[in-house]
């Protein structure tokens, strides 16, 4: 059985809840998405690469663990009527705040020879500060929030980006992933709007150079990146025109597979970082299962529509949450049984007991799905008519 690499479907789960939602369709278990995503969280601070912190060491920020989690767990909170941040959110935020209060005496996320030194972490930390201030309601950004945003600017590079990891792994540690790394922080920017004009903000030349960045190279990215560009332009408008969201949108349903979902395969072009074909990864794939509609992909895609103002009543709408609600999975991971949304890695194929980490760094990529295929479904059931 083919299940992404050998992932063991409990049959005694069932698929999916067979309750129905109040419009006809196949709900899913709002508490059992919270569940894998503590659990990762809590593997992430057991097993990931410890970090200098001032006098003490720290698990990493990473984009397929954590910065999800922080994006979307306050939200899958509140959809559960649940006020208390979670032991993990709590853990993580602080985390973040030390490390934005210690850059000057901290381990690097990753290498010189690698890149992305400095602005990645930069870029992720006001990201993260951002949407805490942002989910709190705010009227002022704090003042971690602030200092993470000097140290954003400090790093900037002069062509409006940062200098962003590149692992040759796509999605987001590549050479391409800098325009992702850049749509990132249009997007923290964004979301904390008290920041602009103030003398701890971004100034009028900082602004314009992120933007100038992004609205000179977004024709030469691919549809992955101009996802990304499209929510951060949700939250600062004119990073597109009205006529580029639309043929993004129109793009975005070509690109939508027969039952409804999409795939991160067929979001590219990629690259892994290579400047010459053939592009392709130091591994073989299994490219007939990365052309399957995955969680990550399905999950980031309904988002972004419904953050562009495409009503949820649209047939590609529809269709994509169906395959989300019909697509939740009950699996048997190292011992933990979980109901969660799966993604295929774009690098690697992973087997059990792998040299690469075995499923636990497999299913890395389904952290990511579980995330967004939850963030989509909250945003759905939030929308008026449901």
């Amino acid at each position: 059985m083919n299940v992404f690499n050998g992932i063991i479907i409990l049959a005694a789960f069932g698929a999916v809840s067979a309750d129905r939602s109040l419009a006809g369709q196949v709900d899913w278990d709002r508490p059992a998405a919270a569940a894998y995503l503590d659990d990762r969280v809590d593997l992430w601070i057991d097993r990931a690469t410890q970090l200098q912190t001032g006098e003490s060491k720290l698990a990493c920020v990473s984009c397929h663990t954590v910065v999800p989690y922080l994006l979307v767990r306050p939200a899958l909170r509140k959809a559960m009527q649940t006020v208390k941040p979670t032991s993990q959110e709590a853990r993580l935020l602080d985390n973040v705040v030390r490390r934005v209060e210690t850059c000057w005496n901290r381990g690097s996320i990753t290498d010189h020879e690698n890149a992305g030194h400095d602005g990645t972490e930069e870029v992720l930390n006001a990201l993260i500060l951002a949407r805490r201030d942002a989910a709190e309601e705010k009227q002022q950004a704090s003042d971690a929030t602030r200092a993470a945003f000097r140290r954003l600017w400090e790093t900037q590079r002069s062509d409006g980006a940062w200098d962003w990891m590149d692992f040759a792994q796509e999605p987001d540690e590549s050479a391409a992933a800098r325009f992702y790394g850049a749509a990132l922080a249009a997007l923290a920017v964004g979301t904390v709007p008290p920041l602009s004009g103030s003398s701890e903000g971004y100034s009028a030349y900082r602004e314009g150079n992120l933007r100038g960045y992004l609205r000179q190279n977004h024709r030469q990215q691919n549809l992955y990146n101009r996802v990304w560009l499209s929510l951060a332009s949700a939250r600062w408008p004119g990073l597109l025109t009205w006529t580029e969201q639309e043929e993004l949108i129109a793009e975005l349903r070509r690109k939508q597979n027969r039952d409804g979902g999409w795939s991160l395969y067929g979001l590219g072009p990629w690259r892994w970082s290579k400047t010459s074909p053939p592009f392709e990864p130091s591994e073989k794939l299994d490219w007939p299962l990365l052309e399957q509609s995955d969680g990550y992909a399905t999950g980031l895609i309904i988002y972004a529509l419904l953050e562009a103002r495409v009503p949820p009543t649209d047939a590609a709408l529809v269709r994509a949450a169906r395959w989300l609600r019909s697509n939740q999975q009950a699996i048997l991971v190292d011992g933990y049984r979980w109901k969660c949304w799966q993604a295929p890695s774009l690098n690697r194929v992973y087997e059990p007991g792998s040299s690469h980490g075995g499923t636990w760094e497999r299913m890395m990529m389904s952290d990511l799905a579980t995330a967004f295929a939850a963030l989509a479904l909250v945003t759905l059931d939030q929308e008026p008519g449901r």
